[in-house]
């Protein structure tokens, strides 16, 4: 049985290369991860004074989390930065205060850019929010995705080789780091 990773998408839109990066992964992905592709459009304002009642798609969005194997963030970068959809996220399922849903999922980090950087200032941001909200994250190897713009045709299916190379080599080793931490499948 493989083990579930929830692959979260930092980004809202329709054609967003997070997503068609998220997407391509779930297909290259090694037998034993599969990917569920998660998308944030659904998930409400975080405000902590909702937290004594919290709306059903905090809930489900937090289960969904809790009941996974994994995490991995998919992220573009904006502003220098991760997007704010998904640091609401982040907020969402790290609440409540000492039970994140996050504690003790091996995580991962893709960031990405049509640009040249390839979203490093995004991944270095979210490897400084997930430290005591998050399990161990995947250190090496790191991967920023830059000049994505044309890795795909036009079905949003990953053309560019080398990128594709890349991502499988990240898989492998992001296995290897769950199969680590959840102690063998």
């Amino acid at each position: 049985m493989a083990h579930t990773i929830v692959t979260i998408v930092g980004s809202l839109r329709k054609e967003a290369f997070s997503l068609k990066v998220a997407n391509a992964m779930a297909k290259l992905s090694p037998s034993s991860l599969k990917l569920d592709v998660t998308t944030l459009g659904g998930i409400s304002f975080f405000n902590q004074d909702l937290e004594a009642n919290p709306p059903a798609d905090w809930l489900s969005f937090r289960e969904k989390i809790q009941k996974s194997d994994g995490v991995l963030f998919v992220t573009p970068e904006y502003n220098r930065s991760i997007p704010g959809v998904l640091k609401n996220a982040i907020d969402v399922a790290s609440r409540p205060y000492g039970r994140s849903s996050f504690l003790g999922k091996p995580t991962g980090i893709v960031s990405n850019s049509p640009g040249a950087l390839g979203g490093v200032a995004a991944a270095k941001h979210l490897q400084n929010i997930l430290p005591g909200i998050s399990g161990p994250i995947l250190g090496q190897p790191e991967i920023y995705l830059n000049g994505i713009g044309d890795a795909f045709n036009d079905k949003g299916e990953l053309v560019k080789e080398p990128v594709q190379k890349v991502l499988q080599q990240y898989l492998e080793a992001y296995a290897g780091f769950v199969e680590k931490w959840n102690g063998g499948i």
